[in-house]
């Protein structure tokens, strides 16, 4: 992609997953619920493939690269070829492409009435490399998240999340576009966190658990400081999906399910804590709050930098190998 450009979670490897998408197997402790068939997160993998499909078809490198760059990549795809490596080194289509389909800019989502942007870009990626990172990450993470709990939950959080990411990154990069799924993938680990927080009596070994998960968000949201990678969706992602873990991810507390089928005249225990419910009233709050907030002041031109100097460096941290630009 080009220079000016901002795509998210491109740069992270497949093996940062992985564990996230497996660590709550060996510390949980008790479940009788049924596990779901996972249908909608292979759903998901199959749409973000097609719409890259299609971006490539619709780019249509060979009549549309006039040679600035460099020549097209892979010219034996035809029209599917990809941009000089030069324009966008992750072997997919122009920034002029994306942005047509629906990629993030705060300019159209503002001035131009496009709001719709907003969820768009969560289905776009910059190129191959892009599209691979995050739907292994995906189907690491999401799979099991969905066999734990079901389509509508994990598929309202993955949607949600991408939203929010969206618009922290509207409210703080306006300058560049912005495309990907990384949003949705972070709000999956902040709900993963926050599950494991609210149902913390059901989990054996929690501070190995809450340390490894821990460790795995950290790495990934300091892959974010590197120019070109949109941390502010990984955030705004994150933060979003922890919230909602507290609201929609929440199991009754240990021993519930068995004390169930005691005597009639056993004092049965409650299906969940009070702290459960503090946290699920507490979230809902700052979800109502977030989001009022977020849109009003996306939607009346505000700055997220005026209020907040020092927050682009969550995002780009200038090195002696880079510079972040503006």
């Amino acid at each position: 992609m080009a220079n000016q450009d901002l795509e998210r979670g491109g740069t992270k490897s497949r093996n940062n997953y992985p564990s996230a998408g497996n660590y709550s197997n060996p510390y949980y402790v008790e479940t009788s619920e049924n596990q779901w068939t996972s249908w909608l997160i292979p759903m998901f993998v199959v749409a973000n493939i097609a719409v890259f499909i299609i971006a490539m078809y619709i780019n249509n490198c060979p009549k549309n690269n006039f040679g600035i760059e460099g020549n097209c990549v892979a010219k034996f795809l035809g029209r599917l070829s990809f941009q000089p490596l030069k324009e966008n080194p992750l072997f997919g289509p122009s920034s002029s492409t994306l942005e047509k389909l629906g990629a993030l800019e705060w300019r159209k989502v503002v001035h131009g009435n496009q709001g719709w942007r907003l969820i768009t870009c969560i289905w776009l990626h910059a190129g191959v490399i892009h599209l691979l990172a995050n739907m292994l990450s995906l189907v690491f993470i999401g799979i099991r998240l969905e066999q734990q709990f079901g389509f509508v939950r994990v598929g309202s959080i993955y949607l949600i999340s991408g939203l929010g990411g969206s618009i922290l990154s509207s409210l703080f990069i306006q300058r560049n576009i912005s495309v990907g799924a990384s949003g949705a993938l972070f709000g999956l680990l902040g709900a993963m966190l926050s599950e494991l927080l609210t149902n913390w009596t059901i989990y054996s070994n929690k501070a190995a658990a809450l340390f490894t998960l821990i460790v795995i968000i950290a790495i990934n949201l300091a892959v974010g400081i590197l120019p070109h990678v949109d941390n502010f969706a990984h955030i705004g992602g994150f933060l979003t999906g922890f919230l909602l873990g507290f609201v929609l991810l929440i199991r009754p507390q240990f021993g519930y399910l068995e004390s169930r089928h005691l005597p009639a005249n056993t004092r049965v225990k409650s299906k969940h804590k009070a702290y459960q419910y503090i946290l699920l009233l507490a979230a809902v709050a700052l979800l109502i709050v977030w989001f009022t907030v977020g849109l009003v002041m996306l939607f009346k031109g505000e700055n997220g930098n005026k209020h907040c100097s020092w927050c682009h460096y969550l995002s780009c941290v200038p090195t002696s190998k880079w510079s972040c630009g503006n």
